[in-house]
């Protein structure tokens, strides 16, 4: 198997013009790139692909006087895909390495890892970019011949042409792939490309005053001279990473999509998987088919199907992912815990530091306990508002709260008797409430469930009428909990219940519940005379780490108040292509800033809002899910879907192939 090293190159960068012969030290930027690729074993030819405009005849003539043999290839200046595989043919690689001119401090050793990487686990892609945990400027991506071929016979989007790589790494489906993982923590901040005027003068002072070898050298540098970080990356947040890339994203035209595979993927599944999903909101049901069934992977805001297709994610996994896919912290968090295991013989440490926080955050909460999903916690606060009441009778105020046999209102399968212990009321709506709370004197309710994601006049009622009738008043905050507020909706709106349960974006995305409450009710999980609540994955470590996590960045980095600009951003731009289009009486935003509710007149219009949603570019069901991760690009193509969306909606009901009709809040 041959492995070759091409490094891309051109004379002609906007921002820096002619950057890779720049000099550098006591030789030349390329030259440094060169000799790290030489370096580094398991690497048998070094080759430099070039454009063929004259401007780059300089970096075929350097290559002829470098002394050694350095072959350099020539090909088309736009299609960099079509210069990688034509260089690469002539190569005659088994293996392909993609390095670029402008990181001059490449390392060695990162680069054998990589290839190394790819070898002993067989990935058809292997990097150290996806997710990106090294500093910017370290990019060493390695494939097979094989997929760089698909990609250049079958990648069509311009920017597929222009990145070489993009087409792989989104068809994760078809190419495994793996990733070399930074071992220390926050290098992702650290900028050491050469793309600007200030890097350069970045690149200088290392370059000039030191002898960089490798990463732990630079770093070995840089605690020396923490000056050195100010010139061209004060914040220490790389915000310029792929700004083009992304720029040229929200420029890229609508065009068809295939869901070919996505659609064998969901027939194989059914005959196995009851609607091929294990989530009843993630199933072929909420989109009209044909239509992505499959994700593959996530990257921040983004994820991509199993057929290539790329989306701008507004569903967060069902409101779970509140900071963004592969948040390194989080995932941090997660590796170093991984490292000292997983679930245990006995309780763990860790689990007292998650509900001292959690404790410290939630007005009602003087005592915690954990489960995995949001029905464990809500069915766990029903049984303890029973057993320290000593009622059977719940009123529950709309809303989904699980899928268990007191709450859920698809009653088949759930016996006659336990239906008539639930009763419910219309959220909002004081005379019902009044009406079911009065008829009910000779059996009174043992607790009142409400998601308090609105109306706290409502909710201070809720707490009067529980306090004067010794009702439990439980918050069911999986959705609002670490959305709305750090400690919820209870301390946005000032009411706090007896019981409160919390999930979904408590862990970015790993399995976690909680149910927190007053100690009084709480105890009574405690013999004798307790209920039964226990899990053994309830204290499962992973989880415990990523929330607690998870908590820190949204505390560090006030990330309540930046889902709430985003998501009030992100509505009133909605609201003007309602207006644009003519739909507002069609198809309307409610609720708060950062959880904002898409209510429909018709189904058939929701179904086919979400089906052109998806066609555009947007993975969407009924509610604007905003992560820490949606920045103003995000909203861009977000706001393109919807303009697109709307288009085909009226277009749809001017010739009658939509008609309104019932009333319909959507899937939530």
């Amino acid at each position: 198997m041959k492995t070759v090293a091409i490094i891309q190159a051109r004379m002609g960068s906007t921002r820096l013009p002619g950057k890779v012969l720049m000099p550098l030290g006591d030789t030349q930027v390329l030259n440094w790139v060169v000799a790290a690729c030489w370096e580094a074993p398991g690497i048998d030819e070094v080759w430099i692909a070039t454009s063929t405009l004259e401007a780059d005849n300089a970096i075929a003539d350097w290559c002829d006087k470098s002394g050694t043999y350095l072959p350099c290839f020539r090909g088309s200046e736009t299609d960099v895909l079509s210069r990688f595989h034509e260089c690469a043919l002539e190569a005659e690689a088994d293996i392909i390495l993609r390095l670029t001119g402008d990181c001059p401090f490449l390392d060695s050793r990162v680069i054998s890892e990589v290839v190394e990487l790819r070898k002993r686990t067989g990935a058809a892609y292997a990097s150290n970019v996806d997710p990106r945990t090294f500093p910017d400027g370290l990019d060493v991506e390695c494939f097979t011949r094989e997929a760089l071929k698909a990609a250049y016979s079958e990648a069509t989007d311009p920017i597929d042409r222009d990145t070489v790589t993009y087409w792989i790494r989104r068809n994760r489906s078809r190419f495994p792939a793996v990733n070399l993982t930074c071992p220390i923590p926050g290098m992702a901040g650290e900028r050491w490309v050469l793309d600007t005027e200030k890097d350069y003068q970045f690149c200088q002072k290392l370059a000039m005053n030191h002898k960089p070898f490798g990463m732990m050298a630079i770093l070995k540098i840089l605690d020396e001279h923490p000056e050195y970080r100010q010139i061209n990356n004060p914040a220490g947040t790389n915000p310029g990473m792929n700004e083009r890339f992304y720029d040229a994203l929200v420029q890229e035209k609508i065009t068809p999509r295939s869901y070919h595979r996505s659609q064998q993927l969901l027939e194989r599944a059914e005959t196995i998987i009851p609607l091929g999903a294990q989530t009843f909101s993630k199933s072929k049901l909420q989109f009209p088919q044909p239509a992505a069934s499959f994700l593959s992977h996530g990257d921040g805001c983004y994820v991509w199907d199993c057929d290539g297709n790329e989306y701008v994610d507004c569903m967060s996994a069902l409101l779970p992912v509140v900071l963004g896919y592969r948040d390194p912290d989080v995932d941090g968090a997660i590796r170093r815990q991984l490292d000292a295991g997983i679930s245990f013989s006995l309780a763990t440490e860790i689990e007292y530091e998650l509900a001292s926080k959690l404790v410290e955050l939630i007005p009602c909460a003087e005592m915690v306990r954990f489960g995995k999903t949001g029905t464990d916690a809500t069915t766990a606060a029903v049984r303890l508002a029973r057993a320290y009441t000593r009622r059977g009778r719940v009123l529950i105020c709309d809303g989904y709260h699980g899928w268990a046999d007191w709450s859920v209102a698809q009653n088949v399968g759930v016996p006659p008797l336990v239906q008539s212990y639930t009763n419910r009321c219309k959220f909002g709506s004081f005379d019902d409430l009044h009406e079911k709370i009065e008829s009910t004197d000779y059996d009174p309710y043992a607790a009142i469930v409400v998601e308090p994601e609105s109306d706290p006049d409502y909710l201070i009622e809720l707490r009067a009428i529980c306090s004067l009738h010794g009702i439990v008043l439980i918050f069911d905050e999986v959705i609002t909990g670490f959305r709305l507020g750090m400690g919820g909706a209870q301390q946005v709106w000032g009411v706090t219940p007896d019981l409160a349960c919390f999930g979904k974006s408590m862990a970015n995305g790993m399995p976690i519940s909680a149910i927190v409450g007053r100690r009084d009710i709480m105890s009574k999980m405690v013999p004798p005379d307790n209920i039964f609540y226990s899990g053994t994955f309830f204290g499962e470590t992973l989880s415990i780490a990523a929330a607690l996590a998870t908590i820190r960045k949204m505390e560090r980095e006030n990330v309540i108040a930046r889902l709430a600009a985003t998501g009030l951003q992100l509505a009133m731009g909605i609201n003007r292509l309602l207006l644009k289009w003519g739909l507002d009486e069609h198809i309307w935003i409610t609720g708060h800033s950062a959880l904002k509710r898409i209510g429909f007149k018709d189904e058939k219009v929701a179904a086919l809002f979400r089906k052109e949603m998806m066609a555009s570019g947007t993975l969407i069901i009924a509610s604007n899910n905003v992560m820490h991760t949606h920045d103003p690009k995000a909203l861009k193509r977000i706001l393109k879907s919807y303009d697109w969306a709307f288009e085909r909606i009226k277009e749809a009901l001017e010739k009658g192939e939509v008609k309104v009709g019932e009333i319909s809040g959507g899937v939530r």
